[in-house]
Order: C-alpha cells, then structure tokens, then sequence
C-alpha cells in the first residue's frame, strides 16, 4: 500500500469549515454550474430529476404544483452530486507519484465539492421538501471533503491540511448528521457510518489527539456491536480487528506521562520551533536541504492501524513540523485571507509504503530520484524484517550481506512464471534454486541503492540486517550517510519489538526511549519537562562535537545543515552513547553504526557526552543502571 504524491503549489480551491460558508480564491473560469462539454449530461439529468419528482408527488397529487425554480434547484443538486461522485471516485486512478498528473485533478475535485457544499446550504429547505435530502447524506458529503483534505494532506505532507479534515469529521460528529442511519435498515448506510469513524481515528492519530481517538473508539466498537446484531453480515471479525489494531497502537508507546491528577499528558514528537539545535556562529555546514523522503514498513507482527506500523508512523511525525491550526484561525475575523496565500514549504514531502513489492519501491524511488530538486536531499526509511544469504561467498559486494525484506504479492508470482516457464528443462535444479533464493529475490540489497547516490542521499535501516548496509561504496562523490539500528537486543528487551524498533523510538522521543532503557514506565510531567530541557543541552553539545571534529567524514557536515536530518543526526549520536554505557547493552550487535562511521572518541564515546547522559540518569534515579567508568570497561 502506497501513499502520497510530490508536493504541488498551494490547493486551486480551498473549503471552509461547516459552520461557514465555502471561501475560495478567484479563478478564470466561469461561474456557472455546467462547463460546455457537460450539456448533455445535464440534461440528462433534468430528465431524470423531473421522473423523480412525479414519484415523490405522485401519492399526493400535486405534482404540476411544483414551481419551475425548484424543479431547476434539485435537478442543479442532482447534478452536482453525481460530478462529484465521479470525480471522487476517480480520485484512485491518479498516479500515486509524480507531481502535475494528480494536481490539477484535485483542483476540479475541490472545486465541485465546494459548489455542492455552497449549494445545499443555501437551497436546503427546498432540498428538505422536494428531494427528501436527509442528514446522513449532508454527512456524507462533509465526509468526502475531509478525505479530500487528508488525501491533500498525504500528498503534500502538509501538516494543516489534517487539522482542516479534523474540523469536517469533528462537525459530523458533534451535528449527529449519522445518527439516524441505525434507523434504516441498510446495512450498508451502517458501513458507512463506520468508515468515517475509523478515517476520524486515523486523522485524530496523527494529529496526536488521544481523548478525542478514545472516545471514538468507544463509540466505534457501540456501532460495531449493534451492526453485528441487527445484521448477520460476514465482515464482523474484520471490524472487531479494526477495534484490536487501534487499541493495540494507542498502548504501543512503552512510558506514560502524568500530570498530577494521574490523567495522561499527551505529548508531540513533531518538530518544535526550539526542536532541533541551533547552529552556532561559525559552525560550517552544508546548505542541502531534506525534501523527499521514503517511509517503507515490513515489519512481521508489528503494531499498525490504517495501513501504517508504529514504526512508520514514529518516523512520519520526526519529519514534521507541528500544524498550524488553520481550522481555527479561518474562524477569526479577517484570517480567511490570509489562510488563502500561499506559504513556503514547511515539511519535507513522503511517501508511506506500507509492505510494497520490489517493483512497487523501485518505481517510487525512481519518481522521487527524478524530481529532486537542487541542493536537496532524498531519505529512505526502512523499518523491514532482515534477510540474511543463505550461502558463503567468496566476494564482499554489496548483494552478498542480504538486506531487508519486500513485500512477495508480485514478486513470487514472476518468480513462479518464470519457474514453470523452465521447469521441463531442469524441474528440481529450478525448483531447489527458487526455494532457497526467492526471499534474496525479494530484497531490497544495498547494490539496488547504487543507482541513486547520484544525488545526496540519507539512508535509516532499522533491520535484523541493518549491517548489510555498513558495505556501501561512494560511486559518484555524493553525500552519503547510513544511519544502522541494532541488529540484537538484550533479551530483556526484545518482547517488546511488536510495539515498536527501540532504535526508531530513539530517533522520534529519545527521552521515552531512555526512560524505557532505564526500567522506567510512567512520569510526573514537570519531571519530564526538566529531563526534555536537559535533554536539548545534551543535543546543542552533541552538534558541537560533530561541526568541531577534525576526523569526522564530511558527509555528516554536508547534511548538517537541514533541522530535520541535523536532529537525527544528534538522536542517533545519543542513542548510540546511551546503549554504549547501558549495563545490559554488551554485545557488538547491541549497538548503532554508520556508515561512513563516526570517531567514537569524538562522538559516541566522548568523555563530556558521557558526563551528561549520566546526568541524566541522576535525574531520573536511574544511574545504576548505566557504567561510570564507560572508557575503561572496553
């Protein structure tokens, strides 16, 4: 499963929230509800409008009584109606990469779904009277325009565009526009209702708003209970699996923070204004900047909801602003304006890949690769089950170490293609080789990279395998970093891998992830505000250890620059130190690296960055849990 397209200008129509009325910018085109191409198909619905309006009043008598102006309004909503149907629908047939074949789609998606949403507020009486309009479809349309927003949202990244489909899905909940549909018996309008419950889940989620996804979830498993009982229908266990799967991911964080009426403190992970270090004067960097980025899952058993595992979404959020809260300022007189320009860029833009075939990552590869821009820079994340070779080889080139894992759908149907293609010429030599090879097949090796380090490429593999990526070759003279989770975890912690990788825990809440390390599973909010304080000290010095190094690879300074790969880029350092000094982290296999590698003594084995960590542990009470003398226990 695939999300996301490249980042295009600023949407061609924007729609307000329910309680207003739909503001957009100026647009040369005209105005009227009919383009000249769809004559026909109007007048095929007035046709249509004018034989079901003789059904409605058939029974009373007064159908000539209908005056001709209304007659017009629900032929106009009719049409309406089924533009943006189809247009909505034609919505998953646009290429899911690439920037101008989806846009101007959008655009004219936008556009009805405005008229539409204008047009049965100002006509909803004679639609109440004359054409039987009924809440739950009012519901569906406000329902189809926060998809629309949170489809923008993954093709964009932008962040805003979640807080305008939150400000429709929350209107529909708070209107009860769904409330009558257990009334009817329809299964399918039940369906419905419990579709938008699980896309307002989806959206609250990363929007970080648990109160609002427990409630919902309460309310969604009352509406899963009651369609189970009144209709003897086969997707049951499907619902009750949605119901597991949000539960499962709501509890999947491994410490709680408390305020001091023991309610949860919901905490952000995005990118804050005091986020990520500031570069001091002097310090030399690069000037790339962090614009594509490729967020693949293959994890077997791993927590997910909507299609996205734990890990994906912990990364998701580290390349991520926090929103601006448009829903609300376009509620404040004189702010729709000013929400209409548009504004630079705030997020880099993402594909999710949610278990993608080889072909599948390839493709998008090949799209975000082409339409990089200049001085920028393309991340590929991969939280995916290792494999390792099944044999010993006599050369160390980038496919003999295995790699990670792609999704088989595809694959292992070519692969069987071509086996029973050979098979009457060597049926069991062909038949024992795919056997043993086809997870190699289905692979994603370092060497596939190759192609792509023609430009500045950052690279997050969070793997039983990750150290097949430590045998990268520089082709090109590009910039080039590997950031590599673990390949083991001490025993103690390794029940915990299907809540989520330690590693990439690290790298989204570094203090949750030290906290987890320490033994400890709940904390008082001022305690945590003082360690998250701290926390920033040990990350401005670790920049400075990094930009002062005299043996540091270049290519570490060459991405330095961007906020975003510079927090990683100190995350990393961190959490390599703390597992380094951790008591039951003692094995090679336990810990991070890179390529190319960092000076230890200079960075994940400093001196003063021990000092700190140990400071920290003091704060917490945990110190013994972590060597003193970390330099004289190698």
């Amino acid at each position: 499963m695939v999300r996301g397209a490249r980042q295009p200008q600023q949407p061609r129509s924007r729609l307000a929230s329910l309680t207003g009325t739909v503001e957009k910018p100026p647009r040369k085109r005209r105005s009227s509800i009919r383009g000249s191409g769809d004559r026909e198909r109007y007048q095929h619905f007035t046709e249509k409008t004018e034989f079901a309006l003789k059904e409605i009043m058939s029974s009373g008598g007064a159908e000539d009584d209908i005056p001709q102006g209304e007659r017009k309004t629900v032929t106009d909503f009719c049409y309406l109606l089924d533009k943006s149907k189809q247009l909505f629908n034609g919505l998953r047939d646009l290429p899911q990469y690439g920037q101008k074949q989806w846009q101007s789609y959008f655009g004219r998606t936008f556009d009805v779904y405005t008229k539409l949403w204008k047009f049965q507020q100002q006509h909803r009486q004679v639609l109440d009277n004359r054409y039987g309009l009924k809440r739950w479809q009012i519901g569906e349309i406000a329902s189809k325009i926060g998809q629309l927003y949170y489809h923008y949202y993954l093709r964009t990244s932008e962040t805003s565009y979640l807080n305008e489909a939150f400000s429709f899905y929350s209107a529909i909940r708070q209107r009860s526009y769904y409330s009558q549909v257990n009334k009817e018996d329809r299964p399918e309008l039940v369906v419905k209702k419990l579709r938008y419950y699980a896309r307002f889940i989806v959206v609250c989620l990363l929007l970080n708003k648990m109160d609002v996804v427990k409630d919902l979830v309460k309310e969604l498993s009352d509406e899963i209970e009651d369609y189970t009982h009144r209709f003897n229908t086969e997707d049951q266990v499907e619902w009750n699996l949605v119901l597991q799967e949000v539960a499962a991911f709501i509890e999947a964080d491994p410490v709680m923070v408390l305020n001091d009426d023991n309610t949860i403190v919901i905490t952000s992970n995005r990118l804050a204004e005091t986020g990520a270090p500031l570069l001091e004067q002097g310090m030399i960097v690069g000037q790339l900047s962090l614009a594509d980025a490729l967020i693949i899952g293959n994890c077997n058993n791993q927590v997910k909801f909507s299609e996205l595992t734990v890990d994906m979404f912990r990364m998701l959020q580290a390349l991520e602003r926090e929103p601006m809260n448009l829903a609300s300022q376009m509620n404040k007189p004189g702010m729709q304006e000013s929400a209409d320009k548009p504004t630079r860029r705030e997020n880099p833009h993402k594909y999710l890949l949610y278990k993608p075939t080889f072909s599948q990552l390839y493709t998008f590869l090949a799209a975000s690769f082409k339409e990089l821009p200049a001085n920028s820079v393309l991340l590929i994340y991969l939280s995916a089950t290792g494999v390792f070779p099944t044999g010993r080889s006599d050369s160390e080139g980038p496919y003999d170490f295995g790699g990670v894992l792609t999704n088989s759908n595809r694959d292992i149907i070519n692969g069987d293609a071509i086996h029973k293609r050979n098979q009457s010429h060597k049926e069991m030599h062909w038949y024992v080789f795919w056997f043993l090879h086809c997870c190699c097949f289905r692979s994603l090796h370092p060497g596939d990279l190759y192609p792509f380090t023609r430009k500045p490429l950052f690279i997050i593999v969070d793997s039983s395998n990750s150290v097949a990526y430590k045998n990268f070759t520089n082709l090109f003279g590009q910039p080039l970093v590997c950031l590599l989770s673990p390949t083991a975890y001490p025993k103690a912690l390794q029940d915990q891998s299907q809540r989520g990788s330690l590693f990439t825990l690290f790298l989204n809440n570094p203090l949750m992830a030290f906290l987890f390390v320490s033994g400890l599973s709940s904390m008082r909010r001022g305690l945590w505000e003082k360690c998250q304080e701290y926390l920033r000290k040990i990350n401005r010095d670790i920049a400075q250890l990094l930009t002062h190094s005299r043996s540091i690879d270049q290519a570490f300074l060459q991405f330095f620059g961007d906020e975003f790969l510079r927090l990683l880029l100190t995350r990393f350092i961190f959490c390599s130190a703390t597992m380094r000094m951790h008591k039951i982290f003692r094995e090679t296999r336990n810990y991070p690296e890179s390529y190319p590698q960092l000076p230890r003594d200079e960075t994940v084995e400093n001196p003063h960055l021990q000092k700190h960590i140990l400071e920290l542990a003091s704060i917490l009470d945990v110190r013994n849990v972590f060597f003193e003398n970390t330099i004289d226990d190698y």
